[in-house]
Order: structure tokens, then sequence, then C-alpha cells
């Protein structure tokens, strides 16, 4: 049996931007990606802390260093720029690979999102 659990997690994280003219996705800065084991593409769950909106969307990678969180396309319009967010994502695993596995957290600078 497969169980879901969270394999990563990048923790407060604020808003630097929304593009609602963009086609789609969260641009993450590509040492958080880094970070958290999460590659381009992957599926993200976004909880807003500000508003308690939770969306899904897919990454893809930001400028190194820049800090960067922009939400793209329909997801612009579920948050404000200084937006504090939680980002997730899960992965399948078998249920007695899940019981030992401890998940990526990280925990960036609440100011400028960088790590440090």
């Amino acid at each position: 049996m497969l169980v879901q659990v969270v394999k990563s997690k990048i923790h407060r994280v604020k808003v630097t931007n929304a593009d609602l003219n963009y086609i789609g996705s969260i641009t993450i800065d590509e040492d958080l990606m880094d970070a958290a084991g999460i590659i381009e593409g992957e599926r993200v769950q976004i909880v807003n802390n500000n508003n308690g909106e939770r969306l899904e969307t897919y990454a893809i990678p930001g400028p190194r260093r820049s800090g960067e969180i922009t939400l793209n396309g329909a997801a612009a319009r579920r948050v404000q720029k200084g937006d504090v967010l939680i980002l997730i994502v899960y992965a399948f695993m078998e249920l007695e690979e899940a019981k030992k596995f401890k998940p990526q957290l990280v925990f960036p600078n609440e100011e400028n999102n960088l790590l440090e």
C-alpha cells in the first residue's frame, strides 16, 4: 500500500509578486527549491497564512539568492504581495518507508526569504 506524506516544506515565506498575466505556477528562488528538494514542475500546495486560502500549482525556479516567491496566473488572485505562505510538497511511498521518512523542512529568513 502507498501512503501520501509530506516530502518537504518551506515555512513562512513572503509573497514578493503576483503576476496575473502569466500562464500559471509559482516561481520559487532556486536556492529554496534545492533546500527543500523541490524540482521544476513538481506539484506544490500553497497555504496562505493571511487569508486561509489553500491552492495547488507547480513550481518553476526563480533566480538564486533573489528570495523570489511569485504566484502566477489565476493563483495571483489568491495572494497579495507580502502575504506569508507555507509551501508543501507531498510524496507517495510504501507504508514502512513512510514510517521512517523525515521530510526536508526549510525555514528561510522571514524578512527576505533567503537561506542564512
